[in-house]
């Protein structure tokens, strides 16, 4: 049930991400598959880094209430497209964009899936 509940989500965030190559010009996936890999190494990311990053960044997070962490999550999106082929990202300000829309996108879907 769990495995179930995890491989639902790693698809969703993967549908999330080619969403995304939609609406943010400059923030390119090749394909599914490719999706599919980005997903699951931002989650890594998400885990494994992204604690730290907000840790060193508190006060930066604090005094924007808070949206400093989509310059967090742009981080973590340029550290990916530099690992994944088949995914690209142009800009930071791309980045920035991707995440927010990625921000987006993911409540509306938890939303509806609530």
């Amino acid at each position: 049930m769990i495995l179930m509940k995890l491989m639902a989500d790693w698809i969703i965030r993967a549908f999330v991400l080619l969403v995304t190559t939609y609406v943010v010009p400059g923030f390119k996936i090749d394909s599914f598959t490719t999706a599919l890999v980005v997903a699951l190494v931002l989650a890594v990311l998400n885990v494994l880094v992204k604690p730290i990053l907000v840790l060193f960044t508190l006060p930066a997070t604090i005094l924007t209430l808070g949206l400093f962490l989509f310059v967090i999550n742009a981080i973590l999106i340029i550290i990916v497209s530099g690992f994944v082929k088949g995914f690209h990202v142009n800009s930071f300000t791309t980045a920035i964009f991707a995440s927010v829309v990625i921000t987006v996108v993911s409540t509306l879907v938890n939303l509806i899936m609530k």
